[in-house]
């Protein structure tokens, strides 16, 4: 297992259960066939989206959730936080096909169990999917080194710097109370593409969810725009 990193823990006595998570259907199929392959692995589920993997992780109770990081609805970053807060013995890994450091630390927030690549070797993947059903942390060789090279971020108060001009018009929308649906339609972009701004801008700042980074926002004076109103879906 030459390209994953792992912190062993512990044994199971029973094949591995296992949830897919992926909107692309010959995806699912590839990486359940070649987990498949694994006598001590077994697939429970698979599911499209993130509401739908909600529901199977809490009715299936895997062992492991193995989460593409952009799907339709709640991200995989989303998905793993829930999962993380409600099924705390459901361990997330993320296999994707972004080896981007902000994803990686927004995951790492969110709790997952470990960060893998598409790219990877199908043996790596099978013994990477086993070390995190064992309560161990998993991550690509190559993130690990992004992990190493961003540590060297700018200090306490300079946060803002790291973000870009479209960050900054997406965060600002965001404190006006739009939603994402709306801020895509105000920027001409996809919805998906907004989820994926905050993905790394809750990365870069330090935040978990929209009420931290409005406060965030306000307090750091990054927009001129009222707070929105309590009523709004911040969170």
């Amino acid at each position: 297992m030459s390209d994953i990193t792992t912190e062993a823990n512990g044994g199971l006595s029973r094949p591995l259960r296992v949830v897919i998570v992926d909107d692309h259907e010959v995806l699912r199929a590839g990486t359940r066939q070649i987990l498949e392959t694994a006598d001590d692995i077994t697939v429970v589920g698979e599911a499209d989206d993130g509401d739908s993997a909600l529901r199977m992780v809490k009715e299936m109770q895997p062992d492991v959730v193995l989460v593409d990081i952009r799907l339709p609805g709640d991200s995989g970053i989303d998905v793993a936080r829930q999962v993380s807060q409600n099924s705390p013995d459901s361990k997330v890994v993320i296999l994707s096909a972004y080896d981007d450091a902000s994803y990686l630390h927004a995951a790492l927030a969110a709790g997952v169990a470990g960060y893998l690549l598409k790219t990877m070797p199908r043996d790596e993947l099978i013994n990477a999917v086993r070390a995190a059903g064992l309560g161990t942390t998993v991550l690509d060789a190559s993130m690990v080194t992004q992990l190493t090279q961003s540590t060297s971020h700018p200090g306490p108060g300079n946060e803002s710097a790291m973000l870009t001009t479209r960050e900054r018009q997406v965060i600002e929308l965001v404190a006006e109370g739009l939603p994402n649906k709306a801020i895509a339609s105000r920027l001409g972009i996809s919805a998906r593409t907004i989820e994926g701004h905050l993905n790394h801008v809750f990365a870069k700042l330090g935040v978990s969810s929209r009420t931290e980074l409005v406060r965030f926002v306000l307090d750091n004076n990054l927009t001129d725009s009222p707070p929105p109103s309590h009523n709004n879906s911040a969170g």
